[in-house]
């Protein structure tokens, strides 16, 4: 049997192959391998200055930062990796922006978050997990007194301050109690112990990543008096309305996104804008096109709404675009029609004449503003905050009267701080990261392009390189592939790459066709042919990884999770060019995927174009479980033990298929973990990256699979 694949006991589960590894593969991995040299699990007696899994537990990330009206101070939340917990912990402090002053505000030690502060910035409510379950909180800032408001059965979210500061406005899940059907008998003795009763369910999506089951109920609007008291519940009716909540200036509306049509459950698109009448708590529908409105945000006179939105056309992708509207609903138009890139948060100008945006291109995120006349200005560049452990676009920033930006932002070898950008200035006031990374020699990330050997367009990623290299002599080479697929990487920090790279590996981190922030119609590239052309993208960014010495075209190796995971798992059954594959959180089979993943309603139809059963060839064809004849790379199956939105079913499909195709292989499932939360515990995602690292290198030189396939056959 081999060895194990990891050295943290009990962070994985794993299920090894079940045929010899080739020797002479066994001694490269374990003594001979030069990326072994650099002491990774050997006695030390000097510092180590690379990146290792240890570090991850020192990590500190800055998001949400919240400037205050008048531009004087931010609240953020600092999320700390905490050893003793095995996860980060959520915090806020309070930054004095002249002289860059740190304060703790709340949370240090039991988690707190979503500070929003008061029209007058005289307080900040957040929420705090204090007591056990998260509540709404109200802190004085010149008193430093804090007061729970809430006893609440579920977390609020949403908060939104009434222009007064008088009231609070959030959302909640109010709990409905599930459908019956017949019953147990009723016979049962007195101390008997029964199984639980069935669990029964009418939910077309009854089960959420992240959340598991789906508690019944629906998510509705309440307010509560900014002192305490009583809160009153808004919104009624079997439908989810959700934030963001934004109130008109006088306090008498309040105004929110909602599908309140009978089919919500399979049109999960849909999305309007909606007006609450806080005095009669009548509702009234503003937008009504097919496709979502959202996100409705009122200016700061009262006479319009921001919003996004777009056609619903069936496709898989579209561009979120900008609209106005007046109040009433009426007069809606776009402002971003001749602007080719997808609207995140966004945020008013003080003066009501235009709107702060977040958005991505070519792999970094901006935030711009674009005036009621459609002109954009770019104000703040390189935002990140997308992750810990890949590098995705990301981020997060707000706006003060004065048009101070707050904003977190990073690079490819430091994670998330907090900046502020006034009077175009740009100031860092954290650096959460110090003390760790100024003992570490972290690898440089390089931007990388080539022109796709399918139509010549460009292809963009990044590669990280292994620290101190200085070109010469090729290195192996990690292919690593985002998820999404509607995403996109950027040269942001990410603990997966960095470990790699410590190891001795550069990595590519590419932006196949299919990618984001590189207009609508790239995107839309892979919309019903997915996977596709991209396999052609991603082998044409290898090519010139090798073209520019950097990568040894003896050691290449492929990796990936969710989008990454189906197209890792899609390149080895099309090429045999990889040592050694890592399919992480994969899609293998497009119909098990649209009847199983937690969202029923989407996948099959927006992504393939119809039900399973009304287009099987097509599923079938993009499946990558059709090319599993053909699959002879020794491929590694990771998935989260809880993972909802790509079903564990699917890693064990593709792991239970190669197994009986003879192809080298083993499963790892990650205990507690869901798809979104896959490397949300430091122990469990150092021990992936290792475990990956460690699969890579046993194969790293000397493995012929023909050899394998003797020796497998000769064990039998």
């Amino acid at each position: 049997m081999p060895k194990s694949l990891i050295t943290a006991s009990g962070a994985l589960a794993i299920i090894t192959v079940s045929f010899t590894t080739p020797v002479a593969a066994q001694e490269q991995s374990e003594a001979a391998s030069p990326m072994f040299a650099t002491e990774r699990g050997s006695a030390r007696t000097t510092p180590n200055r690379t990146f290792t899994g240890e570090d991850l537990f020192s990590l500190a990330v800055a998001s949400d930062p919240q400037i205050n009206p008048d531009g004087s101070q931010i609240a953020y939340v600092r999320r700390q990796n905490d050893i003793m917990a095995d996860r980060a912990i959520s915090s806020i402090w309070m930054i004095n922006v002249s002289n860059g002053k740190e304060t703790p505000f709340a949370g240090r030690s039991d988690g707190a978050f979503a500070p929003r502060w008061s029209p007058d910035g005289s307080r900040i409510a957040y929420v705090s997990v204090e007591d056990g379950n998260a509540q709404l909180w109200v802190k004085w800032i010149d008193s430093g007194e804090a007061v729970r408001l809430t006893g609440l059965p579920n977390s609020p979210s949403s908060i939104a301050w009434a222009p007064d500061g008088r009231s609070i406005a959030y959302t909640m899940l109010v709990q409905d109690a599930p459908p019956s059907l017949g019953s147990a008998p009723s016979n049962r003795p007195e101390g008997a112990e029964w199984a639980n009763p069935l669990d029964v369910t009418d939910l077309v999506n009854f089960r959420a990543d992240g959340s598991g089951e789906i508690a019944p109920g629906f998510e509705k609007i309440f307010v509560i008096s900014a002192t305490g008291g009583a809160p009153r519940q808004l919104t009624f009716g079997p439908n989810h309305d959700g934030g963001p909540l934004s109130w008109s200036p006088d306090g008498s509306t309040i105004f929110f996104t909602a599908n309140r049509n009978s089919n919500w459950q399979t049109d999960p698109v849909e999305a309007d804008i909606w007006s609450l009448d806080m005095a009669s708590l009548a509702l009234t529908k503003l937008t009504d096109r097919d496709g979502p409105d959202a996100g409705g945000v009122v200016s700061p006179d009262g006479r319009l709404i921001a919003y996004t939105g777009f056609d619903d056309l069936g496709r898989a992708y579209e561009n979120a675009e900008l609209y106005v509207m007046d109040t009433s609903g009426e007069n809606r138009r776009i402002l971003t029609s001749e602007w080719d890139f997808s609207v995140d948060s966004m945020e008013w100008d003080a003066d009501s004449r235009g709107i702060y945006v977040q958005y991505d291109e070519r792999g970094e995120t901006h935030v711009a503003r674009i005036g009621l006349n459609g002109q954009v200005r770019n104000v703040a560049t390189g935002l990140g905050g997308g992750g810990f452990d890949r590098p995705y676009t990301g981020g997060s920033f707000s706006v003060a009267d004065n048009d101070s930006i707050a904003f977190t932002g990073g690079t490819g070898t430091r994670p998330a701080d907090v900046k502020v950008i006034s009077g175009g200035r740009v100031r860092s006031l954290t650096n959460l990261n110090e003390n760790l990374l100024a003992a570490k020699t972290m690898g440089e990330v390089r931007e990388i392009a080539v022109s796709s050997s399918f139509d010549g367009q460009e292809i963009q990623g990044w590669l990280t390189l292994p620290p101190g290299y200085v070109g010469g002599d090729p290195v192996p080479l990690i292919l690593e592939i985002h998820g999404g697929p509607f995403a996109a990487y950027g040269p942001h920090f990410s603990t997966d790459n960095q470990l790699y790279a410590a190891a001795g590996y550069a990595v590519l981190s590419a932006n196949p066709r299919g990618s984001t922030s590189y207009g609508e119609a790239f995107a839309q590239e892979i919309d019903k042919d997915y996977p596709g052309r991209d396999y052609d993208d991603l082998m044409s960014i290898v090519d010139r990884a090798i073209a520019l010495g950097i990568a040894d075209p003896d050691r290449l190796f492929v990796t990936g999770g969710s989008g990454g995971g189906v197209l890792t798992s899609w390149i080895v059954g099309k090429t045999n060019r990889f040592q050694a594959a890592a399919t992480q959180k994969p899609v293998i089979n497009w119909t098990t995927q649209a009847l199983t993943a937690d969202g029923t309603g989407y996948f099959g139809l927006y992504w393939l174009g119809a039900r399973p059963w009304e287009n099987p060839e097509t599923f079938w064809a993009h499946s990558p479980l059709s090319l599993i004849g053909d699959v002879e790379t020794p491929t590694l199956v990771v998935v989260g033990a809880e993972d909802y939105r790509t079903p564990v079913s699917e890693a064990v499909q593709y792991y239970s298929a190669l197994q009986l195709a003879g192809v080298p292989t083993t499963l790892i499932r990650v205990p507690g973990a869901s798809h979104g939360g896959f490397a949300a515990r430091p122990s469990q995602s150092a021990a992936k990256a290792s475990a990956i690292l460690a699969w890579f290198d046993r194969y790293a030189e000397g493995w012929e699979p023909d050899a394998v396939q003797s020796e497998s056959a000769a064990g039998q």
